[in-house]
């Protein structure tokens, strides 16, 4: 066994003549513990709720959009469509219309955004797994059904499960500059509402889903949209797709991927996750300080063993290999330690959720998501705040003892 390590292990789990010093080295391992613990349990909380926003926001967007650079609606030709429909790697083609509308239950009304889409919408974003009151039906043989919004529900205090009352969809009339009676002014179509969604108040207080048929016919449109949505084949590359599209369709239009709909929401995500690590290491440091104090106290209470070691040929290198390897046991227990009083809390939180949502959320339970590359990043950044907090006090207090020593000779 290495010198070095034997002397090491022995200084470490013997018992000091002074008690302090197993107290402090005890509170460095507790100290390290409790930090690399709460660095692994808040990187897989952010993991766990990005997962969310990401798959609440994915299944509201499409792979690729494709709008109009200038201007609100447009048409393809039955060419241009069938060759986005036979790029290699698409799987659904989705024709999306939206305009802002009034919508009217009973006595209450609100403005809102009707999203018109094609019959294979559900299939393409499995938006049925938003719905939390009623179903997703947008089609009910011949007759048009709505799913709204639960911003848009709390306003109109609309019940799904009424199907004799419809909402009514006032929608203003194209060409037209003024009237003296104002409804002339409007497009009316009635609907009923089948169920009701729940993402964001971004979303819930914004959209209403319909058809896109009736959406065409209360808005005064043929075959006009405001976006061409596609959905991918599983492991399709997006980027590669997207060129593809962009050099089909030239500089008229724009086309963008999941993640560049929602580019600031993303950037978003990263950047507090990340400044969340920061302040967390930050505060490891502060409490790698106590590996100072512990390594101090030992060098200045082993000055004895230090001079029979120097006396018996060791040298400067091999004393401070013995102090160094001492701070980076005490660093290792508590990253270990911590590393895996983190994942059994993790573990605790996905198998029995222990922190839970209230009922109306669209899930019950804190989510939490264990990524590898996050224990990897813990654990060599721990220890390298410990090795640095170790070789500090053992290169500058072995030293200053080594300059004393001479002075006497």
């Amino acid at each position: 066994m290495n010198l070095s390590f034997f002397i090491a292990k022995r200084y470490l789990i013997s018992k000091k003549s002074h008690n302090a010093i197993n107290i402090v080295s005890a509170v460095s391992v507790v100290g390290i513990c409790i930090g690399t613990m709460a660095l692994i349990v808040v990187l897989s909380a952010f993991n766990g709720l990005s997962e969310l926003v990401k798959s609440l926001y994915n299944s509201f967007n499409s792979d690729i959009q494709i709008t109009l650079k200038q201007g609100k609606t447009f048409h393809f030709d039955e060419a241009t469509s069938q060759q986005l429909k036979q790029l290699k790697g698409v799987k659904y083609y989705v024709e999306v219309l939206e305009e802002n509308a009034l919508l009217k239950y009973n006595e209450q009304q609100c403005l809102a955004t009707i999203r018109g889409v094609s019959d294979n919408y559900a299939e393409m974003s499995h938006f049925d797994t938003l719905v939390h009151d009623g179903k997703f039906i947008l089609k009910n043989g011949a007759e048009s059904m709505t799913v709204i919004g639960k911003g848009i529900d709390y306003l109109l205090n609309i019940n799904p499960n009424d199907q004799l009352t419809s909402l009514s969809v006032y929608a203003p009339k194209r060409g037209v500059s003024s009237s003296i009676n104002p409804e002339d002014a409007f497009n009316k179509k009635n609907i009923f509402v089948s169920g009701v969604f729940s993402i964001n108040d971004d979303f819930d207080y914004k959209y209403a889903l319909v058809p896109i048929d009736f959406a065409r016919d209360v808005l005064e449109y043929k075959n006009e949209v405001s976006a061409i949505e596609l959905g991918l084949e599983p492991g399709v590359n997006s980027s590669l797709i997207e060129e593809q599209v962009k050099n089909l369709l030239g500089g008229t239009f724009v086309v963008k991927d999941k993640y560049e709909q929602n580019e600031l929401l993303f950037k978003t995500l990263k950047s507090e996750k990340l400044w969340t690590f920061m302040i967390l290491v930050f505060i490891m440091i502060v409490a790698t300080f106590n590996v100072i104090g512990s390594l101090t106290m030992l060098i200045i209470e082993k000055k004895k063993d230090i001079a029979v070691l120097w006396n018996m040929g060791a040298d400067l290198t091999l004393i401070r290999k013995i102090f160094l390897i001492e701070g980076i046991m005490i660093t290792l227990i508590g990253v270990f330690s911590g590393l895996l009083m983190g994942t059994l809390l993790c573990l605790g939180q996905q198998h029995f959720s222990w922190i839970k949502f209230n009922e109306s959320f669209v899930v019950s339970a804190y989510p939490v998501k264990m990524l590898g590359t996050d224990f990897l990043v813990v654990f060599a950044v721990v220890v390298c705040i410990g090795l640095l907090a170790a070789w500090y006090p053992v290169r500058l207090f072995t030293r200053r003892y080594f300059i004393a020593e001479k002075s006497m000779q």
